[in-house]
């Protein structure tokens, strides 16, 4: 499975959680380390968490599996790494604090709702 199939698949587990304001970002010319970042908002910790432990556990299933994580024991941001995809996981006012969309906003970003069309 290519990356952009992979993070569609991982934006569709997202979605089933109801993350919010979903996003995909190519990195490839931005980054060595990764080709996309996917970041998403939640409502509360326990939402960070579901999401996460939702994404590790249906992308296990089907052979994707995380290759390092982070930030649980807050559950201000959670991150996880897919080697090729990183996913971003935060709560609202940390994702606004940290900008990461702002920060690398000269990437091509998609919206997940143009992904699941």
């Amino acid at each position: 499975m290519k990356s952009s199939q992979r993070a569609k698949f991982i934006a569709g587990l997202i979605q089933d959680k109801k993350g919010k304001d979903i996003l995909v970002m190519d990195m490839k010319k931005a980054v060595s380390f990764a080709d996309l970042f996917i970041i998403c908002s939640a409502d509360s910790y326990r939402q960070v968490k579901t999401i996460a432990d939702y994404v590790t556990r249906n992308a296990k299933k089907e052979g994707i599996k995380v290759w390092h994580s982070e930030g649980y024991e807050d559950a201000n941001w959670i991150l996880l790494d897919y080697g090729d995809i990183i996913v971003h996981i935060f709560m609202e006012e940390v994702r606004v604090f940290y900008g990461l969309e702002r920060l690398w906003r000269d990437v091509p970003i998609e919206k997940v709702a143009a992904l699941k069309e």
